[in-house]
């Protein structure tokens, strides 16, 4: 109707008519415009505060993984220092003690990751829709550096962990496993975090397999410059995690406030 119109006042040589058609269509392109753009910000906003809660809700387990990975590396350490000061005459226990801490000193733990909306956000450029910049960064921040990874790659990988399997009878392995293995916590449980695997326990054995097992690591010629490699290593995996990435520790904490 309008293109009509416009055609039939340049006929005329109608110019002020001209003029103000002209007008009304370009206002009418810009307003369209307009509204478009509107529309897709509204809805861009939407997608981010989705997104934004879904983030949100993954780095809240990744903060309880990192402090529950955290200990738990504290704990086999800890049980591979006592072990290593038993079998080097440094330190006096009983075989069942000593049996404890050299089966908790082969322990690992894989963590729980959840990382989808993230992965999500980045496969599909979708980033920027994050407007909390605590939030993102924290996010760029756990996500990109590997960390967590190597820390339970070290423990399945453990040559310490082999030997013993090696040299300790099945019977005991399994009932150590049973009776003073790792505790599974619900994902975001903080207060079981400390009694992982560092908690009072017995064994159940008999005083002949207690003493045939103990016998067993006494005995290996290669197990104690393995435990002291076990120890070193945990340590290690310990003050990456504690010390070397606080940033990331830190970026966690402001993420997860009075959360827990």
């Amino acid at each position: 109707m309008i293109l009509r119109r416009l055609t039939d006042s340049f006929r005329k040589q109608d110019w002020f008519t001209v003029a103000v058609e002209t007008l009304i269509v370009v206002l009418g392109v810009f307003l369209g415009l307009q509204v478009n753009n509107w529309n897709a910000a509204r809805n861009d906003m939407q997608r981010g505060a989705v997104f934004a809660e879904q983030l949100r809700a993954d780095l809240l387990v990744e903060a309880w993984n990192y402090e529950g990975l955290m200990d738990y590396l504290g704990a086999v350490r800890d049980n591979a220092d006592s072990a290593l000061a038993i079998l080097e005459g440094n330190a006096d226990a009983s075989d069942e003690d000593l049996l404890i801490y050299a089966y908790r000193a082969t322990q690992y733990q894989r963590g729980v990751r959840q990382r989808a909306t993230f992965d999500e956000l980045t496969s599909t450029g979708s980033m920027s829709l994050i407007r909390d910049k605590v939030l993102r960064d924290a996010a760029i921040l756990v996500y990109t550096t590997p960390i967590i990874a190597p820390a339970s790659g070290e423990g399945v990988d453990s040559p310490y962990r082999d030997a013993f399997r090696k040299s300790v009878p099945v019977a005991v392995q399994v009932a150590l496993g049973e009776t003073c293995g790792d505790k599974f916590l619900a994902i975001g449980d903080y207060e079981g975090i400390g009694s992982q695997l560092n908690y009072d326990c017995e064994t159940g054995l008999s005083p002949e397999l207690v003493k045939q097992g103990a016998e067993a690591l006494r005995t290996d010629p290669q197990l104690i410059p393995l435990l002291r490699l076990q120890a070193v290593n945990t340590r290690s995996s310990f003050t990456t995690l504690a010390i070397n990435n606080k940033d990331i520790r830190d970026s966690l904490r402001a993420v997860v406030g009075d959360a827990p």
